[in-house]
């Protein structure tokens, strides 16, 4: 694990060799990792005032980074892009965690706790290579290790091919490029944190591609029992965010969701900030099946309305989808 720290102008990151009493960051070390943990830390300075010595970088490989060849789904679903991170956090050997939001467990380790959530950035997919879903040809090899979306793609399209493609952003990128695959998917918010400008993209709206359950959200967890750090963090939350999210991980909760299981949702405000409305549907990995429920209610019933959600998914999919899909 190497620490790194931000200069003055926060670019580029650097090596840090010398022992500080600055905030330590665990992070995966992904560009969009990175990205991300960067743009906490500049929350964090901008929060401060200006604190003076800026938060470092402790860059920790995680096991869904060190399995590249395989499915997330063969080597163990959720916890991938946390467990060791969440260890560091609870040895003390860093201060607070960001990770995609995505990527976090429903349940957390006891003494780790959800400190903040960030503005969440635009959750919908986008599609390289293609226009549309409509528009990829006969019997075309999608590339994308994410069930929700190869579920959704064969949803719309039986006849396309859904092959494995693992990797960051560019690495999955190029795998286009070469052939690898006709097209794939990602995560627009991924393509904005990273400035990439060099490919062209199709935006999927959600109700082509709804995506997965708190995408372009980064969260930052801290040590239960650190009350001064929690303290803290609480004033980079952004709430309608948070309790969006909620809404949609209540319902990943209540239907045991993990890597095997293709689950889609998203709750959104209205323009008032009033009304909520969640949307979540539950498919057949190969896309022969798909339910959908939708939920509307304000913000203090967020979680109710997940559950609830997950309840009518459960009801109308029957008794074993989840463990014979």
């Amino acid at each position: 694990m190497a620490k790194q720290s931000f200069d003055e102008e926060y670019d580029p990151i650097r090596e840090e060799t010398e022992d500080s009493d600055r905030l330590v960051i665990g992070t995966r070390g992904s560009p969009l990792a990175l990205a991300q943990a960067k743009e906490v830390a500049m929350n964090i300075i901008a929060a401060s005032g200006g604190i003076s010595d800026p938060p470092d970088l402790l860059v920790i490989r995680t096991s869904g980074d060190t399995v590249q060849d395989r499915p997330l789904a063969e080597i163990g679903g959720k916890g991938l892009f946390t467990k060791e991170i969440d260890e560091a956090l609870l040895k003390r050997h860093v201060d607070l965690a960001v990770h995609s939001m995505k990527d976090l467990p429903t349940e957390l380790p006891d003494g780790i706790v959800i400190a903040a959530v960030l503005v969440r950035e635009d959750p919908r997919d986008v599609l390289i290579g293609a226009k549309s879903i409509a528009s990829l040809p006969k019997g075309a090899k999608v590339g994308t290790s994410s069930l929700r979306r190869g579920a959704q793609v064969r949803h719309k399209r039986p006849d396309v091919l859904i092959v494995p493609l693992r990797g960051n952003v560019e690495t999955r990128i190029r795998k286009v490029r070469e052939g690898e695959a006709s097209a794939t998917l990602l995560a627009l918010a991924g393509l904005k944190r990273l400035n990439v400008t060099t490919v062209d993209y199709a935006v999927l709206e959600t109700d082509e591609m709804l995506p997965a359950v708190a995408q372009g959200a980064i969260a930052i967890t801290c040590r239960a029992a650190d009350t001064g750090m929690r303290g803290g963090l609480a004033r980079l939350n952004h709430a309608p965010s948070a309790r969006a999210v909620a809404a949609e991980r209540a319902l990943l909760a209540k239907l045991e969701g993990s890597c095997r299981t293709p689950i889609a949702a998203l709750a959104e405000f209205d323009a008032q900030g009033a009304r909520l409305t969640l949307r979540a549907s539950l498919l057949a990995p190969d896309g022969s099946k798909r339910f959908d429920a939708t939920r509307i209610g304000s913000e203090a019933d967020a979680e109710a309305m997940g559950r609830d959600a997950a309840t009518e998914l459960l009801k109308n999919a029957g008794p074993g989808f989840l463990t014979t899909t």
